[in-house]
């Protein structure tokens, strides 16, 4: 597995992870053009990137196999996972043939490193309680600091 900075080029790959990501049980609850009408969800790449923002793309014998991506979204346009503004929030999508082989642990293992290189001191996130991957956020050190809807708030200390 090889990792690189997410540059300006891989907003597609991360569009269709943020896809991945909203679609997390196999069934389709979102469509690309569903994603860009929504503003709750298009947030979170619109004008990606911008001052502050940092991602890691993951590939496997040379594939993409699955990005991550911290945002900073302001109070006046939160995501589901918002904490505050210097907090950026993550957003990650394995591509489905590559899950369950590690490639979302080291993504995190990457842009936590990342954040700390960058200074920050917390990172969070909005996960289902369902959803598979909340358990590996949990594993790595996030906890559930309240809840936005049906999702819960995540907060890692750095």
């Amino acid at each position: 597995m090889r990792f690189r900075p997410a540059v300006p080029g891989d907003l597609p790959h991360l569009i269709d992870m943020l896809l991945e990501a909203y679609n997390w049980g196999g069934v389709e609850r979102f469509t690309t053009d569903q994603l860009a009408l929504n503003d709750n969800a298009w947030r979170y790449i619109d004008g990606w990137p911008r001052a502050g923002e940092f991602g890691v793309i993951a590939a496997v014998d040379g594939r993409r196999a699955g990005a991550v991506w911290a945002r900073l979204m302001p109070s006046s346009r939160p995501g589901y996972g918002y904490v505050a503004d210097d907090v950026p929030e993550l957003s990650l999508g394995v591509v489905a043939e590559f899950r369950g082989q590690g490639v979302g642990r080291a993504l995190l293992g990457e842009v936590i490193t990342a954040a700390r290189l960058a200074g920050y001191e917390r990172l969070s996130l909005s996960v289902e309680p369902e959803n598979f991957a909340a358990g590996l956020y949990r594993s790595v050190g996030f906890e559930v600091v309240g809840r936005n809807g049906g999702s819960d708030t995540m907060v890692l200390a750095l």
